[in-house]
């Protein structure tokens, strides 16, 4: 047998080694197998969505300007002096104007038709915030805006399904899919339920229900979080802080949503982890983790912290 021979024969039966050794022995940064292609898919699926509902015309990109009201008359429109004010070149000077009541809201239009409720031109009329069963979604050109209430406070935000921010969108960059952080955790409820505090971004505290604490392994150590329960909804929603934060994810936390309790058990999946809206808009609210939710781990799964390119 020639060298050359005996060189081409050493190659071919390292790549039939490699191919024969298949996904078991791929790790992740933890050292674990890598995902069955089912699971891959799953996630994948999710992460598609994610993006979709990011860059569809009302998705956080778009969110263009936040104005807290003040008692009494706000001025709404592009003047720099307006107290909501909309974004230049997208709306007239002046639309009309919200006024604040005992923490209601009732818009007075001006008389040009500008604001469309509905399709239609708006007349006055009562405004039901994003806290209430009904939002009012008012729009002007590419504009959208309503009314939301944090605590004691009353604002309005407002979208641009033609932001700059929305049409220079570079995507979302996620870790590598990890299995062993798909995990089971056993829901230990909360007799009576628990209220804890959430500070969010913009440093308000609102105390919210927490039905039970979910108890879970990672590597051989117990960690536990406090999910709550917003108004309304169907799923346990976590709010977490690992020691990839500020690095390689977002600096105030992740988010992740749960199914409600089975049979005494939760999945949390990690590698569903995504960013709060604040990682896209200046004008977000976010919610931050609570103090027992920062996690004394690295997590590597889930969404990076996005960086305009």
């Amino acid at each position: 047998m020639t060298r050359t021979v005996a060189v081409l024969l050493i190659a071919v039966l390292g790549v039939v080694f490699l191919a024969g050794c298949g996904e078991t022995e791929m790790t992740n940064e933890r050292g674990t197998p890598t995902a069955d292609p089912a699971y891959a898919e799953e996630i994948s699926a999710w992460q598609k969505k994610r993006h979709a509902s990011l860059t569809s015309d009302g998705g956080w990109p778009s969110v263009v300007g936040l104005s807290w009201l003040k008692p009494g008359e706000n001025r709404v429109g592009s003047d720099p002096l307006s107290d909501v004010e909309l974004p230049a070149g997208r709306a007239p000077a002046y639309v009309g104007s919200m006024w604040l009541e005992d923490g209601n809201v009732r818009l007075v239009p001006a008389g040009d038709g500008e604001i469309m409720i509905d399709g239609k031109p708006a007349i006055e009329t009562p405004l039901g915030a994003d806290v209430d069963e009904e939002t009012t979604v008012m729009t002007v050109g590419s504009l959208t805006f309503f009314v939301i209430k944090r605590a004691d406070r009353v604002g309005v935000r407002v979208k641009d399904s033609q932001s700059e921010a929305l049409r220079n969108f570079k995507g979302l960059e996620y870790y590598p899919v990890d299995p062993g952080l798909h995990v089971e955790a056993t829901f230990e409820p909360y007799e009576p339920p628990k209220v804890i505090p959430i500070a969010n971004i913009i440093g308000i505290t609102e105390d919210q229900p927490s039905p039970g604490a979910l108890v879970f392994e990672i590597d051989g150590k117990m960690h536990r979080l406090d999910p709550i329960l917003e108004a309304g909804g169907s799923e346990l929603f976590v709010i977490f802080a690992d020691q990839t934060n500020g690095k390689e994810t977002y600096g105030a936390g992740r988010y992740m949503y749960t199914a409600m309790p089975e049979n005494g058990k939760v999945i949390l999946d990690f590698n569903k982890s995504y960013n709060p809206p604040c990682a896209f808009t200046a004008y977000a609210t976010c919610p931050l983790p609570p103090p027992q939710n920062r996690l004394p781990l690295r997590i590597a799964a889930g969404e990076k912290n996005y960086v305009e390119k």
